[in-house]
């Protein structure tokens, strides 16, 4: 009776991020299973967008009969509470972060597909165009530019 305050035995001490996330959805009343914690911590622990297919990946490898369409469900739940930005970086595949990672803005080369992270700074002037030539607001939290890198551009202009 001693020993109920510890759950499953399992302490995630690199976990402080999803502390974050997880603590909201159980002031919201989610239950957080062992699967639902697992993609929290893929997306949160991802330097890079992550997709549903590498979340997919990531929990399969500990719980081989979860299934994706559990991982697509809870990333729409975790959509629908603003705690995860899905991003579409034109590679086919939709990609995702955690709300707290910042806001990020993408120049996507339609040819090589890098994908090359610009600083926020960049688009508040395109933020504050938007609202005082149309009294616009700007929702720029995500955004993805598609074009040509530099790199690709030469070997265009390369002549061969």
């Amino acid at each position: 009776m001693a020993e109920s305050h510890h759950p499953h035995g399992h302490s995630h001490s690199h976990a402080h991020d999803a502390v974050g996330i997880t603590e909201r959805l159980r002031e919201k009343g989610y239950r957080l299973t062992p699967q639902r914690l697992m993609i929290l911590s893929a997306i949160e622990t991802s330097d890079e967008h992550i997709s549903a297919e590498e979340i997919y990946a990531q929990v399969a490898a500990r719980y081989p009969d979860v299934n994706i369409s559990t991982v697509y469900r809870t990333l729409e739940l975790l959509k629908k509470l603003g705690m995860v930005y899905e991003i579409n970086l034109g590679e086919g595949r939709v990609r995702f972060h955690a709300d707290d990672s910042g806001h990020h803005h993408h120049l996507v080369c339609q040819k090589c597909g890098t994908v090359i992270d610009i600083d926020e700074s960049t688009l508040s002037s395109l933020r504050d165009i938007l609202m005082h030539d149309y009294g616009f607001e700007a929702e720029l939290r995500h955004v993805g530019v598609f074009g040509i890198c530099k790199s690709c551009r030469r070997k265009k202009s390369g002549g061969r």
